[in-house]
Parts: structure tokens; C-alpha cells; sequence
């Protein structure tokens, strides 16, 4: 089923202007240094032959300025006012970039959406991010973290989006599944996309909702308003298509095939995958290019986009490999009543460089694993695979880390001086135990439940707190102890502190990890 996001930006000339280098929130003091100062500010532009105010940030808004008001009148009422020039043909690149951004990151199907948001087709791509509601929850944070304020909202529908996220109240919005309009009905009539004249005529006539519009009789409605209002009102609730023309950067390589008559079998959409793959392959080689992400939009007789989306973890040119990982995803396309477009986009390309494949007589022959990588990546998600890379610290839990599988080493070598288990857990876990301190082993602990009696041990290696990371570990340490259950099994335990003085610690034992 359909799902579109809209991401809604209501102060972005402002946060625009403030992420500047030259604009960070900081002037020259009279003595020459920087004197930090936090002014509410607005932009000002021409309307006819009046200077008004074109665009507020939150400071100025909750001071009474709104977009619209005379520039005098805005500088008269906040005594402590920044006030600059709009640069709407700035705000309009930066606003593109932005989605090209959010094009890399979430979805193969993005377009700016007015002047104020970005609309996201995210059929299926949800799944990547740890559902919806936390894709947009990492989108809206990343965009604060970078000093923008956004609101987002998903939807069923293109139209239900844009007004979930400007009108529904929350930061993130996640409408259920198949809401139909009964989910708008609350909203005011400005959340439906019209014109101002038409929005000020049907609060005259006291429709101030969309469930006043909706209980409405249809016909007279539009044959006051026309068409408009009645295509907004469908696109909205989902029974009219509203496409999305997708971005694309001039300099993308692209293949594309039109068809006479709409297609929509499985079969036909491979052996069509295949023939713009061969096309696309040819114009990266004229270019040295290979290819690391692909994107393949089929546009439906109903102008409804189907997008699928395969990477690769290195620059790939194989025609076969390529064809595969996205006859791979033929599953997930819904053809409707036929498609009668394809095109093929190299979204992510890169040099690809020939690499020696006859290594010496004395070199070991390494196997090429990037076909498995890629088809596992594809399926699973890119970010649930992933191999060990050491770092250089003696605390356990940051001594690994996670890098993608075919990054290159990083020159750290795993330690060798103390035996480390096969399996970290993710945090240690608190045991029972009966010990001497404070240098013995216990002799027995309890562990989710089960007592085991320690037939064995190894041990302390003592490990001291990174000091230089924070005060907290100036005096902690840990004495950690290998130990053999009656059983056979082998265990990982520490105990917080070094059995004396309670400032280096609680004196508790947890279990860390398991050998074998």
C-alpha cells in the first residue's frame, strides 16, 4: 500500500540564514571579540510597493510578527529586532539540496514540495529505518540537530500528509493504515492546498473544516469552486492519484524504455530490467563508472510511481550481478492496470578502478564475497550487515565496533595478551554470587535464574576506568575472571570495583560475555 511522508519546514529562510558561517547567532563586541546574541529575526521582501515581512522564526512569531505584516510595523513592535533581505532564489537551491540529501538517505522518490517541505514517496522503505515512526523521528531529529525546525507526517495519501504535518499538532504524525478522510475532518480548510481567495469564500459561507466540506452537498460545491476544491478534496482522502515527479541531478546516468502497450507480468519486467541494465552498463564504461546504488521507477497508466531501490558495497559494472539483485525486488512492485514507463538511474556512481585479479605465486587467492554481501544486504537491509573492527581501548564493551563489510582495516589489531569471549552481550548483566574478597573467584553465581558452581577460573585481570573520558572512571576498575561451570560452559565475569574500596566501585558482579 501507498505511504507518502511530508516533511514541513515552517521557518526555513530563517534557519537557513542562521546556519550561515558568517550567521551563526554571533557579532563583533565593542572590543573587538564576538558577543553572542540570540535576536528573533526576520526577512523582509517586496509585495507590490510595500516592504513586509516575509518570513519569522519562532522567537519572532511568539513576539506577535507574522509573514505578511508591514516591515515598520514589525520593527515598531520588538524593539530588538534582526531584520535582512529574503533571498527566496537561496532558500529555493538550499531547499533542493536538502531533498537531494533526503533522496540518498530514505527513498528513490522525493520532490520538493512548495517553498516549505519536501514530500517523500516511502512505500516500503519504512522497514530499513525501524518502521515509520521511527523514520520520522530520525529524519525530524537529524534536521534539529543541523539547527532546522521540521514537522512530518505519513500518510495514505500525498494530500493527507502535507495536512497532518502543517495542521495535525504533533512534531510527527503517523496516520494508521487506510484512513480514508474521517482522519482530516478536524483540520481547517487551509490544509487542503487552496487558494487563499477560495479558503476566505467558504469561511464566509461557514465552512471552516474539511468535515464541514465533506458533509457538504458535492455539486453545488463545485460549481461555486470549481474543479479545485473537489480534486484537493479527492486527492486528500485518496481517491484521486497524485503523482510525484521525482528529483534527479542533470549529471545522473540514466536508461529509460517507453512501452506501446502497458506491461505487467513478472517475466516481462525482468527481461526489460535486463535490456536498460546492458544500456545503462555501456554509457558507465564509457564513463569509468561503477555503479553503487540503483534506483528503478516504473510509472504506472495511472501516473502512479513504483520505485525500487538496490546498493552495492562497492562500484560494480556487472551486468548479470545488477540484473539479479533487482529482478530480486520484481516482487515488490505493484504494476496497477500496466506500466508504461521504466527508467534505470545510476543514483550513486563512482570511478571504478581495475584491480588485479592473478595474485603471485606466493599471495593467497582471497574470494570475491561482494556478490554475497550485496544480495544479503538487499534483502536483510544495509545497516543489519556489518562485520567487527577493533578499537584501541581496554574497556570490553569499547574495544568493537561495527563497519560495514568491505571497509577497509583500520590498522588495530585485537589483543592477544588476555583471552576474550566469542560473544559480547550487549551490556553486562548483574549475577549473584558467593566469593572471597578480594581477590578470589566465586565459587558459585546465579544467572537469569540458574545457579551454577564454578569448577574452574582464571584470573583477575584487572581493567581500569578511561580517565580521560569522564570523571566517573578517574578511580573505577574492574577485576574480570574466566570461569568453568560444572557443565562445561565458560563465562566472562567482573566484579565493579577492586573488593576493598567502595569509590572504585559497587562491589556488585555481572556477567560480560561467553566463551565457546
Amino acid at each position: 500500500m501507498r505511504r507518502v511522508v511530508s516533511l514541513f519546514l515552517p521557518t526555513f529562510p530563517t534557519d537557513r540564514l542562521r546556519r550561515l558561517p558568517n550567521r551563526q547567532g554571533a557579532e563583533p563586541g565593542h572590543d573587538g571579540s564576538a558577543a553572542t546574541v540570540d535576536l528573533p529575526l526576520v526577512l523582509i521582501g517586496r509585495q507590490k510597493n510595500r516592504r513586509v515581512v516575509t518570513a519569522a522564526d519562532g522567537a519572532a512569531r511568539a513576539g506577535g510578527l507574522r509573514v505578511g505584516m508591514a516591515a515598520a510595523t514589525a520593527t515598531a513592535l520588538v524593539a530588538e529586532l534582526a531584520a535582512e533581505e529574503h533571498d527566496p532564489a537561496a532558500d529555493a537551491e538550499a531547499l533542493e539540496k536538502l531533498a537531494f540529501w533526503v533522496l540518498e538517505r530514505f527513498s528513490p522518490i522525493v520532490a520538493v514540495d512548495g517553498t516549505d517541505g519536501i514530500v517523500i514517496d516511502s512505500t516500503g522503505a519504512d522497514h530499513l529505518h525501524g518502521g515509520e515512526a521511527a523514520m520520522l523521528e530520525a529524519l525530524v531529529g537529524r534536521l534539529a540537530a543541523a539547527g532546522i525546525a521540521a514537522r512530518a507526517a505519513v500518510a495514505d495519501s500525498w494530500g493527507a500528509a502535507h495536512a497532518l504535518a502543517r495542521h495535525g499538532g504533533d512534531t510527527v504524525v503517523v496516520a494508521p493504515k487506510r484512513h480514508g478522510a474521517a482522519i482530516l475532518a478536524t483540520l481547517p480548510v487551509e490544509a487542503l492546498r487552496l487558494l487563499p481567495e477560495t479558503v476566505e469564500a467558504l469561511r464566509d459561507l461557514g465552512l471552516a473544516s474539511i468535515g464541514d466540506l465533506l458533509a457538504a452537498p458535492r455539486a453545488p460545491l463545485a460549481l461555486r469552486f470549481g474543479e479545485a476544491l473537489t480534486r484537493r478534496l479527492d486527492q486528500a482522502s485518496g481517491r484521486r492519484s497524485e503523482p510525484i515527479e521525482p528529483l534527479r541531478l542533470a549529471e545522473t546516468i540514466a536508461a529509460r524504455r517507453n512501452f506501446a502497450e502497458p506491461i505487467g507480468a513478472a517475466e516481462t519486467i525482468a527481461r526489460h530490467v535486463g535490456r536498460l541494465v546492458v544500456a545503462l552498463c555501456a554509457d558507465l564504461e564509457e564513463n569509468g563508472l561503477g555503479v553503487r546504488r540503483l534506483d528503478l521507477l516504473c510509472r504506472r497508466v495511472d501516473d502512479r510511481i513504483e520505485a525500487v531501490r538496490v546498493s552495492t558495497a562497492r562500484p560494480v559494472r556487472d551486468i548479470a550481478r545488477l540484473t539479479r539483485l533487482l529482478c530480486d525486488k520484481i516482487e515488490t512492485i505493484a504494476p496497477g492496470f500496466g506500466i508504461e514507463t521504466m527508467t534505470l538511474l545510476a543514483t550513486l556512481a563512482e570511478p571504478l578502478t581495475p584491480h588485479q585479479k592473478l595474485a603471485a605465486l606466493t599471495e593467497e587467492i582471497l574470494p570475491d564475497v561482494s556478490s554475497l554481501i550485496d544480495t544479503i544486504a538487499n534483502r536483510v537491509g544495509a545497516e543489519r550487515l556489518y562485520r567487527l573492527a577493533p578499537v584501541e581501548s581496554d574497556v570490553p564493551e569499547r574495544s568493537v565496533r561495527r563497519i560495514a563489510p568491505l571497509a577497509p582495516e583500520n590498522g588495530e589489531s585485537w589483543r592477544l595478551d588476555w583471552p576474550r569471549p566469542s560473544r559480547l552481550l550487549k551490556r553486562p548483566e548483574p549475577i549473584e554470587t558467593m566469593a572471597l574478597l578480594p581477590d578470589h573467584p566465586p565459587v558459585s553465581f546465579t544467572w537469569r535464574g540458574v545457579r551454577r558452581r564454578v569448577r574452574k577460573a582464571d584470573g583477575p585481570e584487572r581493567i581500569f576506568g578511561e580517565w580521560w573520558k569522564r570523571d566517573a572512571e578517574l578511580a573505577a576498575v574492574r577485576d574480570y575472571f574466566q570461569v568453568e561451570a560444572e557443565d562445561g560452559e565458560r563465562f566472562w565475569i567482573f566484579r565493579a570495583g577492586n573488593g576493598e574500596d567502595m569509590a572504585t566501585g559497587s562491589q556488585r558482579w555481572f556477567l560480560h560475555g561467553l566463551f565457546g
